[in-house]
């Protein structure tokens, strides 16, 4: 469920793709606008709504509602909430710096900046707390869980130079744990769907561990290479929770199986 970007073979058009929470539609953002598709029928995309209006570098919907969060790149500091079905603008706030990532569930919103977090109430949008003075996080690299009622929980990276993953509170807002999961600094992150488990990967890429939430002890560890350093832009879980992907600059994509131990 992590975005990309990319452009076309002239360079003149930046895409930015994502899913929604539940795998359901597709968000599809360009310097023509924005668009949405959804996924019920697996031989063809069904365009759900087109906005036109300004190019869209971030694009963000909640599950299969109408909110729909936005931000362009003529305003990459400016957040915009928007109902697509009624057209309107439900709110828009202002950073002090360029909006890196959004991520939404059913009681947050999230905003990650280069060196500071801000969550959101999404019920009426104010905001409940702040995370300042992160490590530098120039890519954006954050997760929030689905589930925003046992669960629901922030994930980004706790250093700069070192794979460290903090995780944190977003309902009660605070810190929950630390887990330190590679030597080398963070790549990717990714929750389970239920808010359980964590899977990360490192600027090195040859190796994902998946950790527990709850107490930060690693379950699982799945090696994508041996030797050669590769670019991992993308980790997801399967609406499962039994299978983890990995995509990567090599052109290739990777799935594991999350086997439960068997009793002996």
């Amino acid at each position: 469920m992590n975005n990309t970007n990319s452009s076309d073979s002239n360079g003149s058009r930046n895409y930015f793709v994502n899913f929604n929470q539940d795998i359901t539609s597709l968000a599809v953002g360009c310097k023509k606008g924005y668009r949405l598709f959804s996924l019920s029928n697996v031989d063809t995309l069904e365009e759900i709504y087109s906005n036109g209006t300004e190019d869209s570098c971030l694009v963000e919907r909640l599950f299969s509602s109408s909110l729909v969060a936005v931000v362009s790149l003529a305003a990459p500091r400016k957040l915009k909430v928007c109902h697509f079905k009624k057209g309107t603008e439900i709110c828009n706030y202002s950073y002090s710096n360029t909006i890196l990532a959004v991520k939404l569930n059913r009681a947050r919103l999230v905003v990650c900046l280069e060196e500071a977090l801000y969550i959101h109430n999404i019920r009426d949008m104010k905001v409940l707390h702040t995370i300042r003075d992160t490590p530098p996080n120039p890519s954006g690299l954050c997760a929030l869980t689905i589930n925003n009622t046992d669960n629901c929980y922030l994930a980004y990276p706790g250093s700069s130079t070192i794979g460290e993953v903090q995780i944190f509170d977003a309902n009660n807002l605070h810190a929950k744990t630390m887990i330190p999961a590679h030597d080398s600094p963070l790549a990717a992150l990714a929750f389970s769907p239920n808010g359980s488990r964590m899977a990360t990967a490192s600027e090195k890429g040859t190796v994902i561990r998946v950790f527990s939430v709850t107490d930060g002890s690693k379950l699982y560890e799945f090696r994508r290479g041996v030797k050669r350093c590769v670019a991992i832009s993308c980790l997801a879980f399967s609406m499962c929770g039994q299978y983890l992907s990995c995509s990567s600059n090599t052109e290739t994509v990777h799935v594991f199986k999350l086997e439960e131990p068997k009793d002996r």
